[in-house]
């Protein structure tokens, strides 16, 4: 057979997606891919298609990913993964445990683990036992009563008869833990309201900035007790949340300046607000057509092409990251993209080339940041965490939503924070010359603030946090609101779209939204995003107007409808608002999700706590977001006061008396975190960590709990001995520190308690004493221990 030349290739299809001669080839089913380190594969899968709110949507059926990020198991019911032989001592609370399961994947609880926050407030002793399996039913179930009516206040009584004895203790930390981290009874409903105590009797806590995590946090901090001042720098609470009244001509409107999209409303605690209140919700429909720059409308099937397109090009943005590794952190979004882009050449049209540039305005938007400053990597790891559930408006504007948070609470405005100090007596927070002085301080300014150095802290802020503000992007969206005499552009639809031919001025007016159906009145906004953001910011506000005009007409002109000049209109500057120079914040080239965590961490051992939507890595740039992390640092801030209490009481009375140190392990022994024989222990620090300490507790002598399974013992020497020493007649306990690990080993000794006795004396070199041998280094992990339980009681306790 001859030898032929074979063809030359066909040309690529117009928005094709080619393979890059310098990067590894686009196979996703070859198993040569090289193998990164594992801890680089955190982010998920890109969403197969994006909502035209500029915000996400999950794909109908994602494909999975053995690198994606970790996200809530898909089996809702904790119960089927525990093996059959421990099936029977899982509690029965109803027949709906796969549906209260779902309940608290939407409130952001794992299926069937902890969350690493009850892992730290530990909630149960033994993690990923089948304590923790009746854990999650009665947490799900406790939390499902409440969304079925959360204008109430659900009492931990009502679950008693319904939990076995056995598992009170468990009903405890579940409800105890739910209160206080504000799953549960927060809001603003008559029956929690009525439950804030009328005078503080706890610490005093500045809070910096009353937007919603501000407001979240005053609110749930009051509910515990803490006397509350809240500093505001605007003459109006809210933050970057802003609903202005509009007026002309007998017209009115309100009009969300700032944050204004709802998006997810399952499990999303804003939609629980509005609910307390009596509020509906629009939802946005999905109908969004685009007009050319020609204002003619776009083809519906180039439409679909290229947004198919544009979703294809993510999906080989994501498999280019996972074969660059590391590296991707170095490389962002928008090179990748017009990398991609630039294999087209000339085989598509001018069309596709500027809707294709719609779409990544659409992705500026949602990220509020240029796609030259989007991580590669990390961009999209928030994906796994979306609230699921439809994108609203709520009409009237999200204002409502803060009036009913800012009610009672304590704020003074007109206060611009510029230094803030802390030590180990407490806070001072300084706006102009007056101070404030406080034991704690909680700082909830935006991300542009922290980068802008508009506050001093004293001491300086740790380099790990200040390399974090660094590290993360925090980007800009601009708004035109426009109220006008009548709706022209129908009332069928919530959003449209118009084209650049400019691709600098992609961003410019790409997106409009009507507020007609939720604002009373006709409201039209334009929204600016990426370079064109920025560019905005120094736009006269009548050529803006003007631009806008110019759009509009050219839509709608030649469709025989008259576009009329609005009666009030206004442009936002937020990239230049001193209060928060930005908008909200994204994972920037070099940053991951990692910095989020960091902001969110406290420094001066408790004294200094940072809320916002920058500081969380589930729900950035959101509104729920920022009042999730409220919440999160009201309990962090009632968790450190709980603890420092108690080592106050120490430090007052360093040795302990007989009796006080007698009546306090009584106490805490009541309620023993193991329990095996004459042996009890509670335990101290992180369940996670195995050296954090344990108080053993011996019975010598009397009448002692029967173990399932204690055989006899051959050695018993040290046994006779032991209860020679203290006499046989009477009861005594002997007590020794530990480490959780070595507590644990302990329980697994078999042939009862005289081979555990020889296994902790002989083994492990312990030695027992009194009570009254429990020095001070006893004293703090005793103390440790209480205030650790203490607080997670205290607020449930306190409101119940």
């Amino acid at each position: 057979m001859s030898e032929q030349t074979p063809p030359p290739p066909p040309p690529p299809h117009p928005f094709s997606i080619p393979n890059l001669p310098f990067f590894p080839p686009f196979n996703s089913n070859s198993d040569q891919n090289p193998t990164p380190s594992p801890s680089f594969y955190v982010q998920p899968q890109f969403p197969t298609k994006r909502k035209r709110t500029g915000f996400r949507r999950k794909a109908a059926n994602p494909s999975p990913s053995p690198h994606s990020a970790e996200i809530p198991n898909a089996n809702p019911n904790p119960a089927t993964s525990v093996s059959a032989d421990l099936a029977d001592e899982i509690i029965v609370i109803n027949k709906e445990a796969t549906a209260e399961a779902v309940t608290a994947l939407s409130a952001g609880f794992p299926a069937d683990s902890l969350t690493d926050e009850e892992i730290e407030a530990n909630v149960v002793s033994d993690v990923g036992g089948i304590e923790q399996v009746n854990y999650i039913l009665i947490r799900n179930h406790i939390l499902s009563r409440w969304r079925e009516n959360v204008t109430s206040w659900v009492q931990k009584e009502t679950f008693k008869s319904l939990i076995p004895p056995h598992c009170e203790p468990l009903l405890n930390s579940a409800y105890n833990y739910l209160v206080s981290h504000g799953y549960v009874n927060f809001g603003v409903a008559p029956a929690i309201k009525e439950k804030i105590p009328a005078e503080p009797t706890k610490a005093n806590v500045i809070i910096v900035g009353a937007g919603l995590a501000g407001l979240a946090a005053a609110r749930q901090l009051m509910a515990f007790g803490f006397k509350v001042t809240v500093l505001e720098g605007r003459k109006r609470c809210g933050g970057r949340v802003y609903t202005k009244r509009m007026e002309g001509s007998l017209k009115y409107a309100s009009t969300d300046l700032g944050g204004s999209v709802l998006t997810g409303t399952h499990g999303n605690p804003l939609c629980i607000i509005a609910k307390q209140l009596g509020l509906s919700h629009h939802k946005i429909r999905d109908k969004c057509p685009l007009y050319r720059p020609d204002g003619q409308p776009v083809d519906p099937d180039l439409d679909r092409k290229v947004e198919g397109a544009f979703n294809k090009l993510l999906d080989k943005a994501s498999v280019l990251r996972k074969n660059m590794g590391e590296v991707a952190m170095d490389v962002s979004l928008g090179a990748a993209l017009e990398t991609f882009r630039q294999e087209y050449g000339d085989s598509v049209t001018d069309e596709e080339i500027n809707l294709f540039n719609w779409h990544l305005a659409n992705l500026e938007y949602a990220n509020a940041g240029l796609l030259s400053k989007l991580s590669l990597a990390y961009w999209d790891q928030d994906d796994p965490y979306d609230m699921g559930g439809d994108h609203c408006f709520l009409p009237g504007g999200n204002g409502r939503l803060v009036q009913a948070l800012a009610e009672n609470v304590p704020i003074v405005y007109e206060k611009t924070v510029h230094t803030i100090r802390y030590g180990v007596d407490g806070v001072q927070v300084i706006a102009g010359s007056q101070v404030y002085e406080g034991d704690v301080a909680l700082c909830t300014v935006p991300l542009g603030v922290l980068k802008n150095g508009s506050i001093k802290f004293v001491p300086e802020l740790p380099q790990r946090k200040l390399d974090g503000i660094k590290r993360l992007g925090f980007g800009l969206l601009n708004k035109v609101a426009m109220l006008f005499p009548y709706v022209f552009w129908g009332n069928d639809l919530d959003t449209f779209g118009h084209l650049s031919a400019d691709q600098s001025r992609r961003g410019e007016f790409f997106l409009f939204y009507s507020y007609a159906t939720v604002a009373g009145g006709p409201l039209l906004i334009a929204l600016v995003a990426g370079e064109a953001a920025h560019n905005f910011e120094s736009m006269p506000p009548t050529d803006a107007v003007a631009l806008v005009l110019q759009i509009l007409r050219g839509i709608y002109e030649p469709q025989g409808i008259e576009v009329p000049d609005p009666l009030q209109s206004v442009c936002t500057r937020w990239g230049t608002d001193s209060f928060s120079l930005g908008s909200y914040s994204h994972v920037a080239v070099g940053a991951s999700g990692d910095d989020y965590d960091i902001l969110a961490e406290s420094v001066g051992d408790g004294r200094l706590f940072f809320a916002g939507e920058a500081t969380t890595r589930r729900y950035p740039a959101t509104m729920h977001g920022a009042f999730i992390t409220g919440l999160r640092e009201a309990a962090n801030i009632a968790s450190y006061a709980t603890s420092r209490s108690m080592q106050s009481k120490i430090d007052r009375n360093p040795s302990m008396s007989t009796e006080s140190c007698a009546a306090l392990l009584a106490d805490l022994f009541r309620e023993p975190d193991l329990e095996f024989g004459g042996f009890s222990v509670i335990f101290g620090g992180k369940a996670t960590d195995l050296k954090s300490p344990a108080v053993l507790k011996v019975l010598l002598g009397g009448a002692r709990k029967k173990v399932i399974g204690e055989g006899e013992h051959s050695n018993k020497s040290l046994f006779q001995q032991l209860q020679s020493h203290y006499n046989q007649q009477q009861q005594l306990h002997v007590y020794t520190l530990l480490t959780r690990q070595q507590a644990m080993e302990l329980r697994e000794v078999r042939g009862g308690d005289e081979m555990r006795l020889n296994y902790l004396c002989k083994k492990l070199g312990v030695k027992l004493i009194g009570r009254k041998g429990l020095g001070p280094s006893a004293d703090s992990v005793i103390a440790s221990i209480k205030a650790e339980r203490s607080n997670q009681r205290s607020n449930s306790s306190m409101l119940s």
